[in-house]
């Protein structure tokens, strides 16, 4: 089944576009929303899909994803607030734009640009997923257990400002991960004598309680004060200034375009995830810039380098996912989970297996960005208006009760409510201390699948762990992983330096 075929079955079924329409509204405000990303929307909403078609189920979801990360914008430009992390490169140009009453200009802009930047990264998974699936199929237990280890480290030293820290989260969630009845042996392991525990720690509540729970506390804690919209008035003036004519458009394109190959490259490497993507993008639109001294003070390329490659990640970081069974960000591993939910075992033979849903999927993608493309073009300022108007002591206490609900709806089951809890005050503790939360819960999802080709290699080894330095393509991977690792050190001295020198 291809693309085209998959796009007419979607078309024509219209409860799933009522789904994909859904999705593309939703994942717009929780973007939107300072503090609520779109991991928290979709964790909060995963029980949701245990009674929806695994098709629905999905596309709900990755669309949710996927217009949460153009969400962001919105709050980033109208009231110099980040809905996203990612958004916070947007927000550099976006908000004194809005300053000079083109606000609405800089959300046409920054809506373009996530649309042609998530087309890009789709177009290019749509065509490579199947060659990197068949390069996956030739991998045995080794090899795959040397990604696994690769992923490990990239995501645990890549993410955040520590090494550390970022390594101690996935260890973290390693052995939270191993919580249970060994698969093997069907021994207790960290169970603490509780019942309980014996089935481990289920993936619904501990993510409502790490993204949902932990971003509440932490809003709490900040009690931020009310901020100001900017004025969007809509008189003649106004809609003449905000009018965006093809000749302001078109310099960006060159940013958007090499903003988008950078997104999308860096949406195929485990964890790095759409924050650093914009800002390495924006860093590079700058340095090639025409104008440099603009970027800062209002200019539109400024917007649209950092949101294509923003949303160019999204496509792209489902490779590894449903090839490798190795999600490339925090929604990846939500998305995992799905799969997993409704009896799809991913991994190199998904293509083959079900190659209609996954073709599917991808069509749904393609029609959530054009939904939420023009759903922003024509109504970003008006979603803005109406998140400034929530009081926060009436949203967060919704966000609050609702995460309770979703977390026993799972399984039906108290502990899982406790489990989401001590989730929670978890992922607060974690972003109050530095650590990483993505790496926490990433780590977690792929710890069982790490154990099990370990394990497997060792039983195929006849010199133990050498397996795993004999084998060229492992030992390749794990060489990545190291490299990865003293790279990023060295990056962090560095810089280090450079800010004593700068105190100095």
């Amino acid at each position: 089944m291809d693309i085209f075929a998959a796009l007419g079955n979607v078309i024509t079924d219209p409860v799933l576009m009522l789904w994909v329409l859904a999705a593309a509204i939703v994942g717009m405000v929780a973007g939107a929303i300072p503090g609520l990303t779109a991991s928290a929307a979709i964790a909060m909403l995963l029980p949701l899909t245990f009674y929806m078609e695994p098709l629905s189920a999905l596309a709900f979801l990755y669309v949710i994803g996927k217009s949460g990360r153009y969400g962001g914008s919105i709050s980033a430009i109208l009231f110099n607030t980040p809905g996203t992390a990612a958004s916070a490169a947007t927000q550099i140009d976006g908000y004194p734009l809005a300053q000079r009453g083109m606000a609405s200009k800089a959300m046409k802009v920054a809506t373009i640009s996530s649309v042609i930047g998530d087309y890009t990264g789709d177009i290019l998974l749509i065509f490579g997923v199947g060659l990197i699936a068949a390069v996956a199929l030739r991998l045995g237990p080794p090899e795959l257990f040397a990604i696994y280890f690769a992923a490990f480290v990239v995501i645990g030293s890549v993410i955040g400002k520590s090494i550390t820290r970022g390594l101690a989260s996935a260890v973290l969630g390693v052995l939270v991960n191993m919580i249970g009845l060994d698969p093997i042996s069907a021994e207790a392991r960290f169970t603490f004598g509780s019942f309980d525990l014996t089935n481990g720690v289920s993936l619904v509540p501990l993510m409502i309680g790490i993204f949902v729970l932990g971003e509440v506390f932490s809003q709490i804690e900040a009690r931020h004060s009310p901020v100001e919209i900017v004025d969007t008035s809509r008189d003649h003036d106004a809609r003449a200034r905000n009018r965006l004519s093809w000749a302001e458009y078109r310099p960006c394109m060159p940013h958007v375009i090499r903003s988008s190959l950078i997104g999308s490259f860096i949406g195929v490497l485990p964890g790095l995830g759409s924050s650093i993507a914009a800002f390495v993008a924006y860093g590079e639109g700058k340095r090639r810039a025409r104008n440099p001294e603009e970027w800062g003070h209002g200019a539109l390329e400024g917007i649209a380098a950092p949101e294509s490659a923003n949303n160019a990640v999204s496509g792209p970081s489902m490779a590894p996912l449903l090839t490798l069974g190795i999600p490339g960000s925090t929604i990846g591993a939500i998305l995992m989970g799905v799969f997993l939910i409704h009896g799809i075992q991913i991994g190199p033979t998904l293509l083959i297996t079900s190659r209609e849903l996954i073709f599917s999927l991808f069509a749904c993608g393609l029609i959530g960005i054009a939904m939420y493309g023009t759903i922003g073009y024509f109504g970003a300022a008006w979603v803005g208006r109406f998140i400034i108007r929530i009081p926060t002591n009436v949203l967060y206490p919704v966000i609050f009760l609702t995460s309770f609900i979703a977390a026993f709806a799972s399984r039906g089951n108290l502990f899982d409510v406790l489990v989401m809890v001590l989730a929670g005050f978890g992922g607060w503790l974690m972003k109050k201390f530095d650590f990483n939360p993505a790496a926490f819960v990433i780590s977690f999802v792929l710890a069982g699948g790490a154990e099990e080709t370990f394990r497997q290699s060792l039983l195929l080894s006849h010199n133990g762990l050498l397996i795993f330095v004999t084998r060229p393509v492992a030992l390749a991977f794990l060489i990545i992983g190291v490299a990865a690792l003293v790279l990023r050190a060295r990056t962090l001295g560095r810089q280090a330096k450079e800010a004593a020198l700068n105190d100095a």
